[in-house]
């Protein structure tokens, strides 16, 4: 009963979001993967040329499977670019190569948030799993305090969600900035596809943070309806 009941209605708006938003990105990058750069050199190439001009010469750049998997770990100083990026000397992939080089600066520079976002992880891996488990069973006991501890739970995962928005913004200013600096964009039309595909990209991060806080508003609402009866 607890899978259909109608509070479900409250994250329709966020679920709408996402799959705009995740349209959005597969377009953007399916138009501009398909427009080739002015720069001679692959999206691998470009991510090396950010990642020297940054004064991160010891970061690792490596090529991973999958598609739009591409993403900076911190901790093993590697950024892993996709099958569709690593080689490719499109927009879409240049820009996306650049964002991930950003992430890289961002941890030179001891940028706050992605070292609050980072220093979350380890947390938020263990309360996402335990939250909503812990909430239903003090739902289906009426027990209050399992109620609202697994409530805080889920408000975890939801502020990560909000972290993580100021850190991928910025490393796509700093992916836009470095290629323009490095001369890697030489024209008006690819600084502006580049924009489009981050910004795309961007919104994938804002529609789950949404949906985040929309999934806790029903978690209190439930809570509270079950206190009242």
């Amino acid at each position: 009963m607890f899978y259909f009941d109608p509070t479900y209605i409250i994250i329709i708006p966020g679920l709408i979001l996402a799959l705009w938003a995740q349209a959005s990105v597969q377009s953007a990058f399916k138009k501009y993967g398909r427009i080739p750069s002015s720069y001679n050199g692959t999206a691998a190439q470009v991510a090396r040329a950010m990642l020297i001009s940054s004064g991160n010469d010891d970061v690792a750049i490596e090529p991973t499977q999958g598609t739009l998997g591409d993403h900076y770990d911190p901790k093993k100083r590697t950024l892993r670019l996709s099958d569709g990026v690593y080689s490719s000397n499109s927009i879409a992939a240049i820009g996306i190569a650049a964002h991930e080089a950003g992430h890289a600066m961002q941890q030179k520079e001891g940028y706050p948030f992605l070292k609050l976002r980072s220093a979350s992880v380890p947390v938020v891996n263990i309360t996402s799993n335990l939250s909503i488990p812990l909430f239903m069973i003090g739902l289906l006991l009426s027990f209050e305090p399992l109620i609202t501890f697994g409530i805080i739970l889920f408000a975890t995962g939801v502020l990560f969600s909000l972290i993580t928005l100021p850190v991928e913004f910025d490393a796509s200013r700093r992916a836009v900035k470095m290629l323009n600096d490095n001369y890697i964009l030489r024209s008006r039309e690819e600084e502006d596809g580049v924009k489009k595909v981050l910004r795309a990209a961007a919104m994938t991060y804002v529609a789950s943070a949404v949906v985040s806080l929309l999934h806790l508003a029903r978690l209190v609402l439930l809570g509270n309806r079950r206190r009242r009866d």
